[in-house]
């Protein structure tokens, strides 16, 4: 029997800046709690060790300077138990990821868990900056990394997202929210760009990967129940411990909700868990399951007119035709670690069987296989007095595809119009070495080697033959330094290659327009340069960068037919941008005074964004639509040792964007204000109320994309009403 430990939320609110959790050192979650990290080590360094029995051998360790966590409420503490070697703490976790030279961020679940309704990827990423995340209808979410997948108007495409390394994305490249529960991870990493290296780095955008617990985290068993505006409601519980060698964790959510608009309610059922066995303090194997059932209408894309003055009607086309996305899926995989004197090694394979039904302008049934293993190898020495660590792994991603597609007769299934198997296999190599020829500066060179195919057999000849196969050979290499200026001060820089394989869904066909087949779309490649800072103290946190991307042949819409964007290969683009992100203990001592006083923490996270064409025939140096230049979040939180907290919040997009390429139509500024308090004294219970959009402002959240819009283009999405949340967790 497992001895059951404890948790659902985490020690306190530590709600500060993922912004700054970019990879932010300290991180600001940590610190608000009054708890420091560990800096990068410039030492060769020993992870460190679980002990199940005393150690065979003796490992110096390093001076890592470690300071555990403890919990505002000691006697709610649990007693330390062994770690884990295949599933990181977030101090372990926020310590690998600060070896990355670039832009990275490390979001711990309390920062988001406990204080909001945590319902989509947005609350759970909407203080990193650099991302671009907002809610469509139910789970749907447009997001994107550096101006990454812009003209995805359905899907996502541009990031990759894994579970606990485990791929969401289906093999050919596209990825869909539905299959994500906020409430279910302890921490969720985010490689930006070619930043993702380990993850293949074949993608502009780079990586998203969702971390859930363990049986040996502590407060890991727990009850939630959040309920809310436009009839939300969740349940979730969680559960697990260890014994000996043993442990496990599993949690189950189950919510509903009625929709801001109409023709947009929906329900969902998710399960994740996972058992781990230690053969050794230095040996350990893990499996996972994760199951997902989702069933939601899609209210679809509406016209600016009708977004701003009528935000909840659905579009016509989704009413009359019952549109909807339904999901069923499992997924199953192993995460093998052995750890030796220097080096650590991780190994594992994982299997994923995914239903789509999906009606829409027709009857889409479409499943999928996936399945694929992994190899990955750390080693961390000193070499003639160096410190020098060297990674390097193999990711193999291979799927197949069912597609058929149906005339859609009001929501139900007609005629048999497409009818093929798609194939895709993707093979990357990577390795990366950090040189410290200063005992605080490191040299980073890296490179990856991706070898990908697609293979289409139409099975549905009455309308032509569409098979067809394309061959992909793509280099990405990568240059970087890694100053540690002090044991919580950053800065660094790099020159990164991408490249992303297109999917199946990119090719140009419809009257009017070239045909463009999926065989004749080239690979995105660009080529980022990336300088900046970050930092993590105390009462203080910031990071700050700029980058900007060359890239040749993106994926962007330059034609539309039926009323839908035809993705292909533009010549030239360029992306730019800042990220900023602050956090700061404006005031202290307020009422409280002592080892533990009061505060008011301002966080703030600021994006900039310049996405353009480079001398296009046709656009010329027009922006490229779909995000907007300016976007702020902030938020001013007072906090009280005994847990209780309170504050504003604003989002700000000062003024609107494009929504097609010809730069004819855009959307509007908007500001949005909300409010939340609670308590989270890190012990055995914690609530919260959020009030969002108090002023029920009419605005535009996201939009599709097009090549020539007008005023009547169906192309926005609406974002919601005036909400109130509310929240209790109870966890032992």
């Amino acid at each position: 029997m497992f001895n059951c430990l404890a948790s659902v939320g985490g020690s306190g609110l530590r709600r500060v800046l993922a912004t700054s959790v970019a990879i932010m050192l300290p991180s600001a979650a940590f610190a608000q709690s009054g708890v420091t990290l560990p800096a990068v080590t410039v030492m060769a360094a020993q992870p460190d060790k679980p002990q199940l029995k005393p150690a065979m051998r003796s490992t110096p360790r390093s001076n890592q300077a470690v300071r555990h966590a403890q919990a505002p409420s000691q006697a709610a503490a649990p007693a330390a138990v062994p770690g884990s070697l295949t599933v990181l703490t977030a101090q372990q976790a926020l310590r690998e990821i600060q070896q990355t030279p670039g832009g990275v961020a490390l979001v711990i679940a309390d920062a988001y868990k406990n204080s909001t309704v945590a319902n989509t990827i947005k609350d759970v990423l909407e203080y990193v900056p650099g991302v671009f995340v907002q809610p469509k209808w139910g789970d749907d979410t447009r997001l994107s990394i550096r101006g990454s997948g812009l003209s995805r108007n359905f899907h996502l495409r541009g990031v990759q997202l894994y579970m606990d390394g485990i791929p969401i994305n289906t093999s050919d490249g596209y990825g869909d929210f539905q299959e994500i529960d906020p409430t279910a991870y302890k921490y969720v990493e985010v490689f930006k760009g070619g930043n993702a290296l380990r993850f293949g780095a074949n993608s502009l955008g780079g990586a998203i990967n969702f971390v859930t617990p363990s049986g040996r985290d502590p407060f890991i068993n727990g009850v939630s129940v959040d309920a809310g505006a436009f009839g939300f409601r969740r349940l979730q519980a969680k559960a697990g411990g260890n014994n000996g060698p043993w442990d496990g964790f599993i949690t189950a959510a189950t919510q509903s909700s009625d929709g801001f608009r109409d023709h947009s309610f929906g329900q969902a059922t998710r399960l994740s868990g996972n058992v781990g066995y230690q053969f050794s303090p230095d040996f350990e194997t893990r499996f996972y399951l994760n199951a997902n059932s989702v069933r939601q209408r899609t209210p679809g894309s509406v016209s600016k007119f009708s977004a701003l003055t009528s935000p909840e009607t659905a579009a016509v086309n989704n009413l009359t035709g019952d549109w909807q996305r339904n999901i069923d899926s499992v997924r199953i995989g192993n995460k093998t670690t052995m750890r030796f004197d220097n080096t650590t090694v991780e190994f594992g394979a994982f299997g994923i069987d995914r239903h789509l039904m999906h009606p829409i302008f027709q009857w889409l049934d479409y499943h999928y296989q996936d399945y694929g293993a992994f190899v990955r190898a750390v080693d961390d020495r000193m070499i003639n007095g160096f410190r020098n660590r060297l990674v390097a792994g193999v990711n193999v991603i291979n799927g197949r595809i069912d597609n058929q597609q149906f005339a859609n007769l009001a929501g139900q299934k007609g005629e048999l119009l497409w009818s093929s198997i798609d194939r895709s296999k993707n093979t990357s190599v990577y390795a990366e070495d950090s040189f410290y020829f200063l005992p605080n500066v490191a040299a980073v060179a890296g490179t990856q080697f991706l070898y990908a195919t697609r293979d289409r057999q139409d099975r549905l000849l009455s309308d032509g033959d569409q098979s067809g196969r394309t061959e992909f050979s793509l280099w990405s290499p990568k240059g970087g330094l890694l100053w540690q200026i002090d044991p919580t001060w950053q800065a660094f820089a790099n020159i990164s290659r991408s490249a992303e394989v297109p999917s199946y869904g990119e090719s140009a066909i419809g009257p009017g327009i070239p045909t463009i087949p999926f065989t004749s779309i080239r690979p995105q490649r660009a080529t980022t340069y990336e300088i900046g800072t970050r930092a993590g103290r105390p009462d203080a946190t910031w990071e700050l960068t700029y980058y900007r991307a060359q890239i040749d042949n993106e994926l962007l819409c330059l034609f539309s037919a039926f009323g839908n964007c035809n993705v292909t290969n533009a010549d030239r683009t360029m992306h730019q941008g800042i990220e900023a992100g602050a956090g700061a203990a404006i005031f202290r001592n307020l009422f409280v005074r002592g080892d533990q006083p009061d505060r008011l923490w301002l966080n703030i996270a600021y994006t900039f964004s310049d996405f353009r064409f480079s001398n296009d025939p046709v656009f010329g140096n027009n922006l490229l639509p779909g995000a907007p230049r300016h976007f702020v979040r902030g938020e001013l939180l007072y906090k009280h040792p005994n847990g209780y907290y309170i504050g504003p919040n604003i989002e700000w997009v000062p003024q609107g964007y494009y929504v097609d390429s010809a730069n004819t139509l855009s959307t509007d500024g908007y500001a949005i204000y909300g409010l939340k308090t609670g308590f989270d004294d890190g012990g055995r219970y914690s609530g919260y109320v959020e009030a969002r959009n108090i002023g029920n402002k009419a605005y535009i959240a996201s939009s599709s994309i097009i090549d020539r819009a007008n005023a009547n283009s169906p192309l926005f999405e609406p974002g919601f009403g005036r909400a109130v949340y509310a929240g209790f967790k109870v966890r032992w």
